[in-house]
């Protein structure tokens, strides 16, 4: 091979290095300006009550955006393998931001889950979901034995530590969502399926033994007896409902909903996918369920072709935590499952959830980009 062959060879190699999956960028940006313009339509009415400008909670989430954005950025083009050497130190981060909450959190709804800091207010509980995967994904990736010095030490004691500390504000539905992530990086590692029955069955039998709180238990009540006290517990569940009806296939048109007016609370968080399922109907319901589909697939897809176990583990618990927080969210709205309080991956109103969610998709893409990487760099090989 000549050594101007060589060159354009390499210079195609710089090229195609650069690129990563574009296909899993676009569905992200979809979701994003979707997101935008779902919260400027659910939440103008009520800034608009609220006396203030309707554009308050779309300005506001722009500046989670943006941040994201610049974190995407940066993180997809840092190597993910050096995010070992940051991992525990990330995670003291989480810790000590968690322990603040505790000290000097916001009190919402009978939750403590934000800080203020200036104009800014920050859910630390969303920064545990990059933090226990990239912990896992470090120990993991070598062998899963879970008695293990080492591991005990740089990874199962933060885990816990956060855990604790999120349970304590409480926010039971973000404990479900950092375990089941965990458990499919133990799975997908390897790990004994027997024992991880074997500690849900125990989890279980601790949680009925200690019991639910107050909120917790009637939740489950409401959801499978919403009838019994429509102007309460219930309320939220079928005005949900209602919303979706009153869609029906086609929506009743962007900025229509009537239901976001003054029927359904939270209408630009917890429960934003019945406002679009309202206003854009089912086919807006499904756009939503394809685009988290595609994440879905091209985050495993990413996992599958990494070569090495540390970049699949992380890119499969990135890719599991993003999408199983998208279709919980979905299945509260719908009432397939009791309310958690757990927003919608970049749709719902929430500067930390799209800032944090963004940052994720930039590690999924420079694992996709380091794939491109070796596969280009094979073929080259092959060409001398």
């Amino acid at each position: 091979m000549s050594y101007q062959s060589k060159n354009i060879a390499n210079e195609n190699f710089s090229s195609q290095n650069m690129q990563s999956d574009r296909v899993l960028l676009i569905s992200v940006i979809f979701l994003v300006v979707i997101g935008l313009m779902a919260i400027f339509s659910a939440s103008a009415p009520k800034c608009i009550e609220m006396g203030v400008n309707p554009t308050r909670f779309l300005v506001q989430q722009l500046l989670g955006v943006t941040a994201g954005f610049i974190g995407l950025k940066i993180l997809s083009n840092f190597h993910y393998k050096k995010l070992m050497t940051y991992t525990l130190p990330y995670a003291i981060f989480v810790i000590i931001m968690l322990v603040l909450v505790k000290i000097a959190g916001v009190t919402v709804n009978g939750a403590q889950r934000w800080i203020n800091i200036g104009p800014l207010s920050i859910q630390p509980s969303e920064f545990a979901k990059p933090a226990i995967v990239m912990l896992l994904a470090g120990v993991f990736y070598r062998n899963t034995k879970i008695v293990d010095n080492s591991k005990i030490a740089t990874a199962f004691i933060p885990i816990m530590i956060m855990l604790g500390l999120i349970y304590m504000q409480p926010n039971l539905s973000m404990i479900i969502l950092l375990m089941a992530t965990a458990v499919a990086i133990y799975i997908c590692a390897g790990g004994s399926i027997q024992f991880v029955a074997i500690s849900g069955a125990c989890f279980a039998a601790l949680l009925a033994l200690k019991g639910l709180r107050g909120y917790q238990s009637s939740r489950i009540t409401t959801w499978l007896h919403p009838e019994a006290d429509p102007l309460g517990a219930g309320y939220n569940v079928i005005q949900s409902m209602v919303a979706f009806a009153s869609g029906g296939f086609y929506g009743v048109g962007y900025g229509s909903s009537k239901q976001k007016l003054a029927w359904l609370p939270e209408a630009h968080t917890d429960f934003i996918y019945a406002v679009i399922g309202e206003e854009h109907g089912f086919l807006g319901c499904l756009l939503i369920i394809c685009l988290f589909w595609t994440i879905l697939q091209r985050g495993f897809i990413i996992a599958v072709k990494c070569q090495d176990m540390y970049g699949k583990l992380l890119a499969l618990g990135l890719t599991f935590s993003i999408c199983f927080q998208g279709f919980l969210n979905m299945w509260v709205a719908s009432s397939f499952v009791p309310a958690t309080g757990v927003p919608m991956p970049f749709i719902s109103y929430g500067g930390s959830s799209v800032m944090v969610s963004l940052w994720m998709v930039g590690i999924l893409l420079n694992i996709s980009k380091d794939n491109v990487k070796r596969i280009r760099n094979n073929n080259n090989a092959r060409n001398i």
